[in-house]
């Protein structure tokens, strides 16, 4: 498996607040990222799989949800997240 409990606990640990606080929404995003990136390599090698490229176009509206939400909520921690994450260009 390519997310074990352990990846998930030190993504939440260094994005959320601890590593068992897993609602908050930076560490949401932080995992959905990690989630993007696994899939986007497995479509890059698998084309066909539209499978897979459609959990991934869901992913990506999760986290474009969550990232809205952030925005509204607190601007700050948003930058924050995406300046770490490098999702903006």
């Amino acid at each position: 498996m390519y997310l074990d409990q352990k990846e998930k606990e030190a993504i939440f640990k260094k994005h959320g607040k601890s590593a068992k606080d897993t609602g908050t929404a930076e560490g949401q995003i932080a995992l959905f990222t990690y989630r993007i990136e696994h899939l986007t390599g497995h479509l890059k090698r698998n084309h066909k799989d539209y499978n897979t490229e459609r959990s991934l176009v869901k992913l990506v509206g999760k986290r474009r949800s969550l990232l809205d939400y952030l925005m509204k909520k607190d601007i700050l921690r948003y930058r924050a997240i995406v300046a770490e994450l490098g999702l903006r260009k």
